[in-house]
């Protein structure tokens, strides 16, 4: 029970709640505790998102497509991590990522309800769930204005970058050549010299319809 409680507390929604508090919380709200083979899916895309869900350890995988389904990003977060707390309140309250179990998972739940009526009376809640979507909102908006760069290496790499959540970890990206090609606005040839370059250079690896970035902090210049 100490080691969930510790773990709970390192939630970031939790973290600065003061321990009376959080105690109090615990007496109050219905925890569904949850344990997820690997290759589960916890979570799907376009499903509704009426729960927070935490998770307490493992790894997932979130996977998140194009509109016209012509390209997929998938990344990777250790816990602990929260899926998607954005989804939650908004015009579109829909999970737009499909979360799968990479390892063994270990998840909790606490619903919206409970969120609303009870968790948002609590200031350091309310300011660490504000934090989240802030931080979350002024990262996709600076996004917008970054200039592009001009060399072909870079601005597949600005295309990486503009599509994932945390810039470090490995990354995948489920594209065909030539998609990736019109969406720099480049040749599908001079992009294959450009990922092969970047592939001998230990950057990424490349596979039949997939690009592999074993750790994208090190293509960030």
């Amino acid at each position: 029970m100490e080691t969930m409680y510790d773990t709970l507390l390192q939630l970031p929604l939790f973290q600065g709640l003061a321990h009376e508090d959080f105690t109090s919380i615990l007496g109050k709200v219905k925890l569904h505790f949850t344990k997820h083979k690997a290759g589960e899916i916890l979570v799907k895309k376009g499903t509704a998102c009426v729960q927070l869900v935490f998770i307490l350890n493992g790894e997932i995988a979130s996977s998140t497509s194009s509109t016209d389904n012509s390209y997929t990003f998938t990344e990777f977060f250790q816990a602990p991590y929260l899926i998607e707390p954005q989804s939650l309140f908004g015009m579109n309250t829909s999970y737009v990522s499909t979360h799968v179990a990479h390892t063994e998972v270990h998840t909790v739940t606490i619903s919206k309800a409970f969120v609303m009526n009870d968790l948002f009376r609590y200031e350091i809640f309310r300011l660490n769930y504000m934090n989240i979507i802030s931080n979350r909102a002024q990262t996709c908006y600076n996004r917008l204005w970054t200039e592009v760069p001009e060399r072909l290496e870079a601005r597949i790499t600005d295309f990486i970058l503009s599509h994932i959540e945390r810039p470090s970890g490995e990354k995948i990206l489920k594209i065909k050549m030539e998609e990736l090609a019109n969406a720099i606005n480049d040749t599908r040839l001079s992009v294959s010299k450009a990922l092969n370059g970047m592939q001998e250079s230990g950057l990424l690896e490349l596979h039949r319809g997939e690009i592999v970035i074993p750790d994208l902090e090190k293509m960030i210049p």
